[in-house]
């Protein structure tokens, strides 16, 4: 299954208990921001390349600016906290909206999506492809032997690298949705397995989301909202 078409976004977005937003962001050429506290200002500066640090920095900002919008809230006034493996979460605020809200963050390159719920966990996870790697000898390592094997039946190296970036992001979602990440890639035996779904973006990237259990509704939306 995919989800492939994305409208512009409403400049007020809410939460809907059985829906879940996906917004796609062009990370280049987003303006300064001062909303970012002083800990992630600290992580920015440790970026060797000015265009990581930009990414990451606009990644960050517009993530705040996003669930600022959810919560109505000012941006800089979010709080982070961080789950067993880092996965992040909003602070408690004492606000309803701002302790049912989930979220996950995800860029590959100039490109950034963020998902919401209402209540549910969600992962998503975006991939560009960065250098040439022997996809099949990673998909042995992570993924399941049926998936590596149709993997490496491919002949086409163009269509074999498509097919483990789609792989991969699904597995990838999944981790995030779960909140262990790669380097808990083990899924928590008392979890069911989310519901996932293929994010149709212009190639040559590969996207999917991850659920909490199947939503009524996946909205995707481009970012800045109101266009």
């Amino acid at each position: 299954m995919t989800r492939s078409r994305w409208e512009p976004g409403p400049a007020q977005p809410r939460l809907c208990v059985d829906t879940v937003d996906v917004w796609l962001i062009a990370l280049d050429g987003a303006q300064p921001d001062d909303s970012l506290s002083a800990a992630e200002r600290e992580r920015a500066a440790r970026f060797l390349r000015d265009e990581d640090r930009l990414r990451w920095t606009a990644a960050r900002a517009t993530l705040r600016a996003l669930l600022a919008l959810y919560v109505g809230a000012d941006p800089r006034e979010l709080c982070f906290a961080e789950g067993a493996h880092g996965k992040p979460a909003l602070a408690a605020r004492g606000d309803v909206r701002a302790s049912e809200l989930r979220f996950n963050l995800s860029h590959s390159g100039d490109v950034a999506l963020v998902a919401v719920a209402h209540g549910r966990e969600v992962g998503v996870d975006v991939e560009l492809p960065r250098r040439a790697v022997d996809h099949v000898a990673i998909a042995r390592r992570v993924l399941t032997a049926e998936e590596a094997d149709r993997i490496a039946a491919i002949e086409d190296a163009g269509e074999r690298e498509r097919a483990f970036m789609q792989a991969w992001v699904r597995w990838e979602a999944v981790l995030k949705c779960h909140g262990t990440g790669i380097g808990g890639a083990v899924t928590p035996s008392s979890e069911p397995e989310p519901w996932v779904v293929t994010l149709d973006i212009a190639p040559p990237a590969a996207a999917a989301l991850a659920v909490a259990g199947e939503p009524a509704a996946v909205r995707c939306w481009g970012w800045p909202p109101g266009i």
